[in-house]
C-alpha cells in the first residue's frame, strides 16, 4: 500500500480500513506516521494504525505525543521525538537567553528530566511546608494563578476572601473583637514578610513615643532567643535594629523569659517569643513572659510589648493545646503572624500577620493608591503577588473546620510519637526535642566519636529520605542534632519505614567504624618488600661473618 492509498485510507470511515488492518499492523512504527498537507507546514498526523487488533482498541484515536517535535519548526525528520532532535545534542543555555526558539515539547522534556534530579518533596523531612493538597483545592489554585492579588477592585471576590481568612485567624487567635467586627490583618508571601510588616509596625509606635517625648529614637532594639529564624536577622540588619539574643544552653534550647526581661531596656521595641522553635518545635513560655514584662513596664513606666512568631505553631496551639496562653488572651500580645502554608496546610507562599487592636499598626504606614481603579489601602513589602494561596487557604478553613484541623495535628502528633519512639529504641540517639509543641523529632547522637549526624543524614539519602542536621545556636554550638518533621502527609506506614531505613544505616556505620578501627591488612607489594628487605639483612650478616 502507497502513501495516498493510507491517507485516503485513513479519513475514510472505519469500516473501510478494517480489513486493511493487518496489512497496516506490518508496516513499521514509521510508516504510520503520515505526512499530509491540505494548507500550511506538514505535520506529523495522531496513527490511524495499531498493532493490536483487539476489537476494543480498534477505535483507538491516540494523541500525538508530548515527546513528538513540530517538522515545521526544527527541521528534523518528520517522526523525530524530542530525544532524537538537535535539542539533547547541545548544552542548555546558563548565562545567556538563546537566540533560538525550540518547540515546546522540547522545552518541557529538557527542564522536565533536570527537575527529575530533585528529592521527592513528600519525603523533604527538612521542610515545615506543606506537600499535599486535596485535588479539588489543586483546581481553585491552578483557576487562579493569572489573578494578580493587588488588583483588589477587579477582583473584589478574591480581597472579600482574604478579608475572611484574616477575621477567621484573628479570633482563632483570641483577638479581642466582637462576632460581627473586622480584625486588622493581612496576608502576605510568608512569614517573613508578616515578621517585617510586624517589627515595621513597633519600630514607628517607638518612635513616634520616643519623638512625643523628647527622647532620642536612633538606637531601637528587639530582644529575642538564639533560636530565632534568620528572619528576624534580616528584620533587624535592613531596617537598622538591634538584635539583642539571648542565648541558649545545653538541654535548654529556647528563649529563657527571665534573661530576656533582663535584657529589656528604654530601646527594646518589642519582645519577639517563637512559638514552636525551629529547631526543636518547643513552645516558648509567653505567658511567663508576659506576666514578667508586666511587672517591669509597671517598674520603669515603659510600655514593651510583646510579638508571638507563631509561624509554626500558629495552627496548631489552637487545636491540640487550647489551654495554653500564648495568644492577645496575654495583655502584652500585640501582633502574632503565622505561616499558612506551614501547619495551615496551604502550599508555600502564603502567612498572615494579625494585630491586636487598630490602635497597634500605625496609619502612617498605610498607603493608599487609587490608579488601579478605586482607592485602595495596602500595607505590604510586596506590591504584586498570586491570588491562589489565598484562595487555598480559605479553602482549608471551611474545608476542614475546627474539627478537621484538630484532626490532622493529632494525627501529626500521635506519628512524631511513633517515631519518637522507635528512635529511642535503637539505643544511639538522645532525643532533645520535648512531648508537646510542633510535632517534630529531633536528635542526637548518643556517642560521636566514631560517626556523626551529618554523616548519617547523608547516608539516609540513599533510602530518599532528606533529613537535616544541624549545630545548636549559641551557647550550644557543640550539640549537633538531626530532625523530622511531621507534616499531614506523613503517616504511621512512612513513620515505620523511616525508622526501619535509620536501623539499617546504622548497622552499616557500626560496620564501617569497626572496619576502619581495625589494624589494616598488609597490601602484596608491602608484604614482597618486607621478605626481601629480611633476605638482604640475612645474606649482609653471611657476608660480615665470613673470614678472609
Amino acid at each position: 500500500m502507497d502513501a495516498r492509498s493510507a491517507r485516503s485510507l485513513l479519513f475514510a470511515p472505519q469500516e473501510a480500513w478494517r480489513p486493511h488492518h493487518v496489512a497496516l499492523a506490518a508496516m513499521s512504527p514509521a510508516a504510520c506516521l503520515l505526512p499530509y498537507k491540505e494548507s500550511g507546514p506538514a505535520r506529523v498526523l495522531p496513527r490511524p494504525c495499531l498493532r493490536s487488533t483487539h476489537p476494543a482498541r480498534r477505535n483507538d484515536r491516540l494523541p500525538q505525543s508530548s515527546m513528538a517535535v513540530s517538522t515545521a519548526q526544527t527541521g528534523e525528520s518528520r517522526h523525530s521525538s524530542t530525544f532524537a532532535s538537535r535539542y539533547v545534542r547541545t548544552a542548555l543555555p546558563r548565562f545567556r537567553i538563546p537566540e533560538q526558539s525550540i518547540p515546546k515539547e522540547a522545552a518541557y522534556q529538557i527542564i522536565n528530566d533536570e527537575l527529575m534530579l530533585d528529592c521527592n518533596p513528600r519525603l523533604n523531612l527538612a521542610s515545615f511546608v506543606t506537600t499535599w493538597m486535596e485535588p479539588e483545592c489543586d483546581k481553585l489554585m491552578m483557576a487562579a494563578i493569572n489573578k494578580n492579588y493587588v488588583n483588589m477592585d477587579e477582583y473584589p471576590v478574591t480581597t472579600e476572601l482574604q478579608n475572611r481568612c484574616v477575621n477567621m485567624i484573628a479570633h482563632l487567635f483570641n483577638a479581642p473583637i466582637g462576632d460581627d467586627e473586622t480584625a486588622v490583618g493581612v496576608g502576605t508571601v510568608g512569614s517573613s514578610e508578616a515578621i517585617m510588616l510586624a517589627g515595621l509596625a513597633f519600630k514607628r509606635k517607638w518612635q513616634n513615643r520616643r519623638k512625643a517625648e523628647g527622647k532620642p529614637y536612633d538606637k531601637p532594639n528587639i530582644v529575642t532567643g538564639a533560636n530565632v529564624q534568620v528572619c528576624w536577622e534580616k528584620f533587624a540588619r535592613y531596617f537598622e535594629v538591634e538584635l539583642k539574643e539571648v542565648k541558649l544552653t545545653e538541654g535548654y534550647y529556647v528563649m529563657n523569659p527571665e534573661k530576656a526581661v533582663e535584657m529589656v531596656d528604654e530601646n527594646t521595641i518589642c519582645v519577639a517569643a517563637i512559638l514552636g522553635s525551629t529547631l526543636t518545635g518547643e513552645f516558648e513560655d509567653v505567658k511567663l513572659l508576659n506576666d514578667l514584662l508586666t511587672a517591669k513596664n509597671a517598674e520603669t513606666g515603659w510600655d514593651t510589648p510583646i510579638h508571638v512568631d507563631a509561624a509554626s505553631g500558629g495552627f496548631i496551639a489552637p487545636f491540640i493545646y487550647p489551654e495554653l496562653e500564648w495568644d492577645f488572651r496575654l495583655p502584652l500580645v500585640k501582633s502574632i503572624n503565622v505561616s499558612g502554608h506551614k501547619y495551615g496546610l496551604v502550599y508555600a507562599g502564603v502567612g498572615w500577620v494579625i494585630w491586636r487592636t487598630k490602635d497597634d499598626l500605625p496609619d502612617e504606614l498605610i498607603f493608599h493608591i487609587n490608579y488601579l481603579g478605586a482607592d485602595q489601602p495596602t500595607f505590604t513589602l510586596n506590591f504584586s503577588k498570586g491570588s491562589n494561596q489565598i484562595i487555598a487557604q480559605y479553602y482549608q478553613l471551611i474545608r476542614l473546620g475546627f474539627e478537621g484541623y484538630k484532626d490532622i495535628m493529632q494525627n501529626c502528633r500521635d506519628n512524631a510519637t511513633v517515631l519518637r519512639e522507635g528512635i529511642e529504641k535503637m539505643g544511639y540517639f538522645e532525643v532533645v526535642s520535648k512531648d508537646s509543641g510542633v510535632p517534630l523529632v529531633a536528635f542526637s547522637l548518643r556517642d560521636s566519636s566514631r560517626y556523626t549526624v551529618f554523616e548519617v543524614a547523608e547516608s539516609l539519602r540513599r533510602f530518599g529520605w532528606i533529613l537535616p542536621a544541624y549545630t545548636m545556636p549559641a551557647d550550644a554550638e557543640h550539640v549537633a542534632v538531626m530532625r523530622v518533621v511531621i507534616r499531614e502527609d506523613f503517616g504511621r506506614g512512612l513513620a515505620e519505614r523511616l525508622i526501619a531505613d535509620l536501623g539499617k544505616v546504622m548497622a552499616d556505620m557500626d560496620a564501617h567504624a569497626a572496619k576502619k578501627a581495625e589494624p589494616g591488612k598488609k597490601s602484596v607489594h608491602q608484604i614482597e618488600k618486607e621478605v626481601t628487605t629480611y633476605w638482604r639483612r640475612l645474606v649482609d650478616r653471611k657476608k660480615g661473618s665470613l673470614v678472609c
